[in-house]
């Protein structure tokens, strides 16, 4: 017959031990690495541009725009109001700037200086930006406003991701 060996109950003991403490850990660890990865598994819904309204609307005149965007962070859902200064140019063009300042994050409004018209203006430093949103040399802002990217389809415009506007510092 075939040769059996025996165990030894210290070594069956260490076996079964073994054996239990790795199903209890891996009952412990499972639901946590499932946890962290999880949100990178999720399918996102709806695309990453939001409509705004009709490009007809928007003319020369800088003209602000609030529109609501569902953002996720991790497990974290929330919807997020936001805003964009439009304008059309005589190409039909259309520019879409981000309101925060870019020295310090306040919010930009156009026209509200009285001593500097036709610019957009943060009352927090007497920062001012071109109508193309470039920063005013010799201002606080070291950057220009930051640009949406845009898109008509379907007779509607739509504001998609903010990139970072490419356009230098002008004299002012």
């Amino acid at each position: 017959m075939g040769d059996k060996r025996e165990i030894s109950r210290r070594t069956f003991l260490n076996y079964a031990l073994m054996g239990t403490g790795g199903f209890l850990a891996a009952g412990m660890i499972t639901p946590m690495i499932r946890f962290a990865v999880d949100p990178l598994l999720q399918g996102h819904a709806g695309g990453d541009s939001v409509a705004v309204g009709s490009p007809d609307e928007f003319g020369a005149e800088p003209k602000r725009v609030e529109f609501k965007v569902h953002t996720k962070d991790g497990w974290y859902e929330s919807e997020s109001t936001m805003s964009a200064w439009v304008t059309k140019n005589e190409k039909g063009e259309i520019l879409a700037l981000s309101p925060i300042c870019k020295h310090l994050g306040c919010t930009v409004n156009w026209n509200e200086s009285p001593d500097h018209p036709n610019q957009y203006f943060c009352p927090c430093h007497l920062g001012r930006y071109s109508i193309n949103g470039e920063h005013i040399l010799g201002t606080p802002p070291t950057a220009s406003l930051d640009e949406y990217e845009t898109e008509v389809k379907d007779g509607k415009l739509y504001l998609g991701k903010v990139k970072a506007n490419p356009r230098p510092g002008v004299n002012g």
